[in-house]
């Protein structure tokens, strides 16, 4: 847990983009009311975090969930954010399958490629053991007709 209360805050860099993200061009903020907004997003998301922390102790885990924090956010009356943040959970887990998909596939790709050079080294190495053996043929034959 956090030492000093300063240590829950939100980092300020990405305080200040949310606002400039939120804001009409030509808009500014005093560094006073951005700090008043800091603070108040820092307490919103440990609010979150606890009532979701309640919703996972209620189903014996330890492990908070997306599914805890959307009954946080219905438990604290944010029923309207509910829905952009399924949305916004189900295009997460796309993307996280879909990179998945591509990993393994690279992997796939890279096992072939492997088996593969695997492969011309065996023959390689079939090939060398079919000269050596017809040298040593004719190194016979050689001395059969010598003799």
């Amino acid at each position: 847990m956090a030492e000093r209360p300063e240590d829950l805050n939100l980092p300020n860099a990405v305080i200040t983009r949310i606002i400039k993200e939120a804001l009409p061009d030509g808009v500014n903020i005093s560094k006073e009311a951005r700090s008043a907004i800091s603070r108040a997003a820092s307490v919103f998301v440990l609010y979150a975090t606890s009532c979701a922390n309640n919703f996972a102790m209620k189903g014996k885990r330890k492990t908070l969930n997306a599914s805890d924090v959307l009954s946080a956010m219905e438990e604290m009356e944010f029923q309207r954010f509910v829905t952009p943040l399924k949305e916004a959970l189900e295009a997460y887990r796309r993307e996280q399958k879909g990179k998945k998909e591509a990993s393994e596939q690279k992997k796939k790709d890279k096992d072939k490629k492997t088996d593969a050079e695997e492969q011309d080294k065996g023959r390689d190495d079939d090939n060398d053991e079919d000269e050596e053996r017809l040298e040593e043929e004719e190194q016979n034959e050689e001395e059969e007709v010598d003799n």
